[in-house]
């Protein structure tokens, strides 16, 4: 696996923040080196909101990802902004119910998810980021029952217990879509 750069990216309220901590955890429960680094405007909900990942089996030098490896984008501004910066063969995921427009590079992998329709058609409509993590995860065949699980318990607060099943539902929803 080397390093892999990932950049999550939306308007506060989509669980920006949340994905990447969730891909952090999980890396380390996998014995990886990780960063976390989240980024939001003042105005958070309903503002801008990115998150930085990076995943590594060599000690991470600094945690910003300027050329990601990945690109999670949630929203249009988000792939308008950040389109350019995924680096040649990277990879992008878009939420298609929010997005409409093609991602205009030809020298990067694209999935189109339409992450937000399937998680108000499936009862969950706060979790269409864990939909497309669950994506993610599959398209990278990283898709690890443990290392979710592990990662699902620190992310998820012993008050918010009972959205356990609910995000490994997203997560599989993703995974099969």
């Amino acid at each position: 696996m080397a390093t892999t750069q990932y950049l999550f990216a939306g308007f506060g309220g989509q669980g920006i923040l949340f994905s990447g901590k969730f891909l952090a955890y999980k890396g380390l429960i996998e014995d990886k080196q990780v960063s976390w680094l989240p980024s939001y405007g003042p105005e958070m909900r309903g503002g801008t909101a990115s998150c930085s990942v990076i995943i590594s089996d060599t000690p991470v030098g600094s945690p910003i990802v300027s050329a990601p490896d990945v690109l999670i984008a949630m929203n249009l501004p988000s792939l308008d902004k950040y389109e350019d910066a995924v680096v040649s063969g990277g990879t992008i995921f878009v939420d298609s119910t929010l997005i409409e427009r093609k991602v205009k590079r030809d020298d990067v992998t694209v999935h189109y998810i339409p992450a937000t329709k399937l998680a108000n058609d499936n009862g969950m409509p706060s979790l269409a980021n864990m939909i497309i993590v669950g994506k993610i995860l599959a398209a990278m065949n990283e898709y690890n029952e443990d290392g979710i699980n592990g990662a699902l318990a620190k992310v998820i607060s012993a008050r918010h217990a009972d959205k356990l099943e609910f995000n490994l539902k997203a997560l599989t929803l993703g995974k099969e879509n």
